[in-house]
């Protein structure tokens, strides 16, 4: 059995700062008294607003009645509202709402001072290089999720058989 050395293992390295990012966030974001999966859910409303409901727990990777009722709670703080579908009555369309605009713009410069503190050290061709990286790992996975795998498949994980622990 082949023994990687997951200390750079770009899997474990790339979990490890996602949660040091979300962690990090929650703690700064802890006054607007909202949870992770509201925020996340408003995040993802500022990027898309007026997404279906369907297509929103999709992305979330929420099932549908746990979306609900996370959209119940932030419908009550008067963050999003959900509107009916002109084109499909049976679908429900998700919009921020103009009480909306404060928090998400504390939230928008708060996501900022992460990033900045999390790049902190690096020079801007290199963050650039960075999220450029980042952007290829993530259209080989998306080509993969579509069947169009280039890898070799192994179940054990090492896959790239350069002895470098997966880099």
């Amino acid at each position: 059995m082949l023994r990687e050395n997951l200390e750079r293992n770009f899997g474990f390295i790339l979990h490890d700062v996602a949660r040091l990012l979300r962690t990090t966030y929650d703690r700064r974001v802890r006054d607007l008294d909202l949870t992770r999966s509201q925020w996340w859910v408003l995040t993802h409303l500022f990027r898309k607003d007026g997404i279906t409901q369907s297509e929103l727990a999709e992305i979330l990777e929420l099932e549908k009645p746990s979306l609900g009722r996370l959209l119940d709670r932030l419908e009550s703080k008067g963050w999003v509202r959900r509107m009916e579908d002109p084109k499909d009555r049976r679908a429900k369309r998700v919009f921020l709402t103009e009480s909306a605009q404060e928090p998400m713009q504390v939230m928008r410069e708060v996501a900022a001072g992460v990033r900045e503190d999390a790049l902190s050290g690096l020079s801007t061709a290199d963050q650039d290089r960075f999220v450029d990286v980042l952007l290829t790992i993530k259209t080989n996975l998306m080509g993969e999720s579509n069947g169009a795998s280039k890898g070799n498949g192994k179940a054990n994980g090492t896959g790239t058989g350069n002895g470098q622990g997966g880099r």
